[in-house]
């Protein structure tokens, strides 16, 4: 059964497009805010994303780019601006089609069953990076072979470097990813969870082989 992520801040839209989707035979995830749905996109991989462009915090275009650097999953927004610029913009940020606000509940459910159609075969939820394996659906990390707890902070840090493996993340940019973009720590709370996580994934957390620390610039894992 398709999963649909729907992004829409006006609580009563949010339930009467949910209530339609299942009745199509879809499993809705549904959020009304943009940090709540990045969590949903991340965790559940939608086979779709609906997504409102008006968002309060993290909006639908910031929320959109986030999404299509990570993922290829189809993106139709929402919006109430219908001018060219407006699509365009949409458009460019990743999105794979635009739907202007007021809109009928037929043509949307076209529109997301046309691109389901067009979607690309989905990436595996299972992201590996040596002995490391790290499921998305399930939430659940191994290594080799061996099941580890980690918590929720621990669980989204790992998950972004694996994402960008080889990469080097600054810990401003891991804040954002992890934290959000409303934190208000600092960056030192990155380097308390990497310490964390490497007495949990690594044999010798001093002399660590997976997360690597590059100084000055932050944390890359291999």
């Amino acid at each position: 059964m398709p999963k649909v992520l729907v992004v829409e801040d006006e609580l009563t839209l949010l339930e009467l497009l949910s209530q339609h989707l299942r009745a199509e035979g879809y499993t809705v995830l549904a959020s009304a805010n943009g940090e709540e749905a990045l969590e949903l996109a991340r965790s559940q991989a939608p086979d779709v994303c609906v997504l409102d462009v008006m968002l309060p915090g993290l909006d639908g275009l910031s929320l959109c780019r986030i999404i299509r650097k990570e993922s290829e999953v189809p993106i139709i927004l929402l919006t109430a601006r219908g001018a060219e610029i407006d699509r365009v913009i949409g458009l460019e940020s990743g999105a794979d089609d635009y739907v202007v606000k007021p809109f009928s509940l037929p043509e949307l459910m076209a529109r997301v069953r046309a691109a389901l159609r067009r979607a690309p075969n989905r990436p595996s939820a299972t992201l590996v990076a040596g002995n490391l394996s790290l499921d998305l659906v399930s939430r659940r990390v191994f290594v080799d072979g061996r099941e580890v707890k980690l918590s929720h902070k621990e669980f989204e840090l790992l998950a972004t470097l694996m994402r960008n493996k080889g990469a080097v993340l600054s810990r401003e940019f891991l804040i954002t990813q992890v934290w959000g973009y409303d934190f208000e720590g600092d960056t030192r709370t990155v380097d308390v969870h990497v310490r964390w996580l490497r007495e949990k994934i690594e044999k010798d957390p001093s002399n660590p082989t997976h997360l690597q620390t590059v100084r000055g610039v932050g944390y890359r894992i291999d």
